[in-house]
């Protein structure tokens, strides 16, 4: 019998690429995303690599859209074996200039959103005898950043509630793998939220410069299949939270230095 597994942020970068990296036969996808015509389109790939498919359209910043796709899985699903959540949005813009209401939403789709569909799915996810959390952090969440104050909150406090999620539930023989990607080769600082909660709409060039998304997507299934609980992912930028813990004068020297995007 294959795996269930429910994918969130489906349609593009790292999403997309995971979900083709366990497109296997007998594999079950439920994918999720706000974006319909990419989640047919990954669909479409899974199904060419063998997988059966559902799709979900959902937004992770509206509550009762989060909720509403809760119900439709725990109605059509008697278990889910892997949730996998990398639905989020990114900052680009100071502390001083961001608007408060910009700082909830980002709060709302990378934390509120996640973990409002984690506590609704955990039961059926408890009821596999393997079962597995992957959740998407950032480097971001292991340390603050230029221009980035709402996305690493956003992503310190996902730490403390999957790191929390784990130890609760390792009787349950709950794994959770917290994963840290640093600069992976996606549109997402495209949708980055400016000052004014508009999309950036540039490509930074770290960015284009960093890691596949499918090499960090076949990084990532390693990981949360082999049960690691932290993991970084990406090139030698993953070097600063290293600095940052054992070198903290090396780490400031070069982030006060270093272009932020």
């Amino acid at each position: 019998m294959g795996l269930t597994i429910l994918i969130t942020g489906a349609g593009g970068g790292i999403g997309h690429a995971l979900s083709l990296e366990y497109a296997k036969p007998e594999t079950h996808l439920i994918l999720c995303d706000y974006d319909v015509k990419k989640l047919e389109h990954t669909a479409e790939l899974c199904k060419q690599s063998g997988a059966s498919t559902d799709i979900l359209q959902f937004d992770l910043s509206i509550e009762s859209q989060v909720n509403d796709a809760a119900k439709i899985v725990l109605a059509k699903y008697k278990q889910i074996d892997r949730l996998l959540i990398l639905g989020g949005v990114s900052q680009r813009d100071k502390a001083i200039e961001t608007k408060l209401e910009v700082d909830r939403k980002i709060m709302e789709i990378n934390y509120f959103g996640h973990i409002n569909l984690t506590k609704q799915i955990l039961p059926l996810l408890l009821k596999s005898k393997q079962p597995r959390i992957g959740v998407t952090s950032s480097i971001s969440g292991r340390f603050g950043y230029h221009l980035r104050s709402a996305y690493a909150a956003s992503k310190f406090a996902l730490h403390g509630f999957y790191e929390s999620l784990r130890l609760e539930h390792w009787k349950d023989n709950l794994s959770v793998s917290i994963i840290c990607p640093g600069r992976i080769n996606t549109p997402i600082s495209l949708s980055a939220l400016t000052a004014e909660g508009k999309a950036h709409g540039a490509m930074d060039p770290g960015q284009a410069e960093g890691m596949s998304a499918e090499k960090c997507a076949k990084k990532m299934r390693n990981a949360i299949e082999k049960g690691k609980k932290d993991v970084l992912i990406g090139n030698k930028e993953i070097l600063m939270v290293y600095f940052k813990k054992y070198l903290p004068f090396i780490f400031y020297k070069i982030a006060n230095k270093v272009n932020p995007k």
